[in-house]
């Protein structure tokens, strides 16, 4: 029994214990369940917490690039702009504020386009439509005109995958563009410029020429390249000269002057060149550009500009500009080195005379002979010049004495003696010369000038073919003669003139029907002036005028009183000066009145010339000549056959007397030289219808040859010298038996 309940005790405790085992392993089962299901969740939980770090992380870091991004958009070293499709601005960056000189908020939402400047919108416009109907990147070149001032931009574009707006980068190009410009401007004068331009390298090789370098030297581009400058070389040079060239080329880089030059073709050209070496930053040669011009037309033209400006165009020898200038050149370079100088002032004598007779033609080839002559005497250092006319001055300079200036002097009068051949004519001409030395008698130019010419005159008084040194008593003399020049031309206002009278009769019987009116200066210091030193005074002046018309005057109220108290047809002769015939303001008219309101004939009045107004062929002479003898007036011509007598003047201008010079009277004999001379002017002049008067009779002798000659009037000594008009009367007859006699 007992062992039944242990039994049974033992079975329900095992059973027990085996629900208590599985009471335990579902506890344990759940527990462990648990566990793994928390497990689960904290790893969930791990997990999320771990995602949401990532995510914190990927937003930092997004937020970070986003900033990064904003940074590089804004700092960027270009100009960045987003633009809608409608080309409105969306947003800029600190470069684009810059680049448009204006504020990001004055920029967001306006349109691009109307920074654009107006040439260059339809530009932009056409490439905004490109950027957003294409994929890719576009590109435009234009210009803005932000604030009025203009910018050139370079823009590349790209559109969003949306194609609402587009990321538009542009640089300013501005700087390039002016280059360019710069560059195209260079390429187009090099091409166009009238300058030949050669560009050599290292070596010396031609590499580059332009269109002027084909024109000027005839080579063309391909036959220049590759050559080396010497394919331009001229003749005319010896190596001496390129090796000077070469050298200061290679010291100083730079070249230039005028040189000569050699075409293709062989023609050589005066070429102003100027090279230019071009170095790298090393300093070393890497070009020379080179770059010439014609100027042989220029040369040209400049030379016949100074030739004619300083040449005498008929000697070839230097003008009176040049000849100045050469002279006071001389004297500066003798007073630096103390030497001598001598200027010469040479006149030929009576050239006029031949030039009017025989033709300027023939004088001009008498001035060309005359030169050769005249330099044949003097040294290569020597300067012979025309001044003008006849004139011919000498400058000799680096002198040692006077003896070489006496040879050349000499040399000149001994060369101009040998006779001239002028066409058909042979003739005769002199040289008076007169020489002034520096410093001995002048020292500035003006007064060695002075000086020399004063010793050429005193050369022409000593008898011509003279040369005659300055002298203090020629200084004298031209103060002398310019004082009187001052006093003339107060003279006829003060009264210091009046007109003596000489009488000229009729060697048939003895009367006087004519007379010789003369001009006498009564000057207040000096007494009675010669007319001879005080009428070539007057003639330079130009005083001649006015002197000859109050002579006039003063004659006419004399003849028409001679006229009613003595002869009916008394005639006085007046001297009439070339210088007056010259002169324009001698009116004729002026006479022809004054005698109309005396009622006098013209033929009271003869004027008085000389033979060397014959031979001048001046419209304004003959003219005046024609006037007298249409007014009635009779024309004596003065000292007969001491100059180039023509016969073709005489009957071209009807002249009524000849005057015989008292040269052929005052030794006048019988049988002798001048007794035939007078004999023959007098025959030849009744041929030609004119009647005679001998100058200065002194002798019955004189009177008688003369009359049985056929001299028809005698004037001199003999009958009277000029008196006043009172004297004059005393000459008359008590009565004139001869009222109606003629003239």
């Amino acid at each position: 029994m007992k062992k039944r309940h242990d039994g049974s005790k033992s079975g329900s405790e095992l059973r027990q214990r085996a629900e208590r085992q599985l009471v335990d392993a579902t506890l344990t089962s759940a527990i462990e369940s648990q566990h793994r299901l928390m497990h689960e969740l904290q790893v969930h939980q791990i997990e999320l917490q771990m995602q949401n770090e990532a995510l914190r992380e990927a937003r930092a870091s997004a937020e970070q690039a986003l900033l990064r991004y904003a940074e590089l958009f804004d700092f960027a070293p270009l100009a960045y702009f987003t633009l809608n499709r409608d080309g409105s601005v969306q947003q800029t960056n600190f470069k684009g504020e810059r680049m448009l000189a204006m504020e990001r908020r004055n920029i967001t939402g306006r349109r691009f386009a109307n920074i654009v400047a107006s040439d260059y919108r339809p530009v932009f416009t056409g490439f905004l439509e490109k950027v957003f109907a294409n994929p890719g990147t576009q590109h435009c070149e234009i210009v803005l005109e932000p604030g009025g001032h203009a910018t050139w931009v370079s823009i590349e574009a790209i559109a969003d995958s949306d194609r609402q707006s587009c990321l538009a980068a542009m640089v300013d190009i501005s700087e390039r563009k002016n280059y360019e410009q710069e560059l195209q401007l260079a390429a187009t004068v090099y091409l166009a410029i009238e300058e030949a331009i050669l560009v050599t390298d290292s070596n010396d090789k031609i590499i580059a020429v332009n269109p002027a370098f084909t024109k000027l030297t005839g080579y063309s581009a391909a036959e220049a390249i590759g050559q080396t400058m010497s394919l331009l070389k001229s003749s005319r040079y010896d190596e001496a000269f390129f090796t000077e060239l070469w050298k200061q080329l290679n010291n100083t880089g730079q070249w230039q002057g005028e040189i000569w030059s050699r075409q293709k073709n062989g023609a050589e050209y005066l070429a102003r060149l100027s090279i230019t070496t071009v170095y790298d930053d090393q300093g070393r040669e890497i070009r020379r550009v080179a770059m010439a011009s014609d100027i042989t037309e220029q040369r040209r033209a400049e030379q016949l500009i100074h030739q004619q400006a300083n040449i005498d165009p008929l000697t070839g020898l230097p003008n009176r500009r040049m000849f100045l200038d050469r002279l006071q050149c001389a004297i500066n370079k003798s007073h630096r080195e103390h030497q001598k100088l001598a200027l010469m002032f040479m006149d030929l004598d009576r050239f006029k005379d031949i030039n009017d007779t025989l033709g300027h033609d023939v004088g001009d080839s008498l001035l060309k002979e005359t030169t050769q002559r005249l330099m044949s005497c003097i040294r290569e250092t020597d300067t012979l010049a025309r001044p003008g006319g006849d004139e011919f001055t000498l400058i000799l300079s680096e002198l040692h004495g006077l003896n070489s200036i006496e040879r050349v002097a000499q040399a000149m009068l001994g060369t101009m003696m040998a006779p001239f051949q002028l066409k058909d004519e042979r003739c005769y001409v002199s040289v008076s010369i007169g020489i002034a030395l520096y410093p001995d008698d002048a020292d500035t130019m003006e007064e060695l000038l002075k000086k020399a010419d004063q010793a050429m005159y005193a050369a022409k008084d000593k008898g011509r073919s003279q040369f005659c040194f300055f002298t203090s008593a020629m200084q004298e003399a031209s103060e002398t003669r310019l004082r009187l020049t001052n006093d003339l031309r107060h003279a006829l206002a003060d009264n210091q003139f009046w007109v003596a009278y000489q009488p000229i009769v009729d060697l048939a019987t003895g009367a006087i029907k004519k007379a010789e009116a003369l001009i006498r200066w009564q000057h207040p210091t000096r007494g009675l002036v010669s007319p001879a030193e005080f009428i070539p005074i007057a003639e330079d002046s130009g005083l001649i005028t006015e002197i000859g018309s109050w002579v006039f005057h003063q004659v006419a109220d004399q003849v028409a009183k001679w006229r009613i108290k003595h002869h009916a047809l008394f005639q006085i002769s007046i001297n009439k000066s070339p210088a007056q015939f010259h002169n324009n303001s001698d009116k004729m008219a002026d006479w022809v009145e004054h005698l109309n309101r005396l009622g006098l004939p013209g033929g009271c009045i003869a004027v008085e010339i000389t033979e060397g107004l014959l031979l001048d062929n001046s419209s304004i002479v003959a003219d005046k000549l024609l006037a007298f003898k249409d007014a009635g007036m009779q024309t004596s011509l003065d000292d007969f056959g001491t100059g180039y007598s023509s016969l073709s003047y005489l009957k071209k201008y009807h002249i009524d007397f000849l005057k015989i010079d008292q040269a052929f009277v005052s030794n006048l004999v019988a049988n002798s030289t001048d007794m035939t001379l007078c004999e023959a002017i007098i025959a030849m002049a009744h041929v030609l219808g004119m009647k005679v008067i001998a100058e200065g009779i002194e002798t019955e002798e004189q009177r008688d040859l003369l009359f049985k000659a056929g001299c028809d009037y005698g004037q001199g000594y003999l009958f009277s010298k000029a008196v006043s008009a009172e004297e004059f009367e005393t000459l008359f007859p008590v009565t004139n038996t001869e009222p109606g006699a003629s003239s």
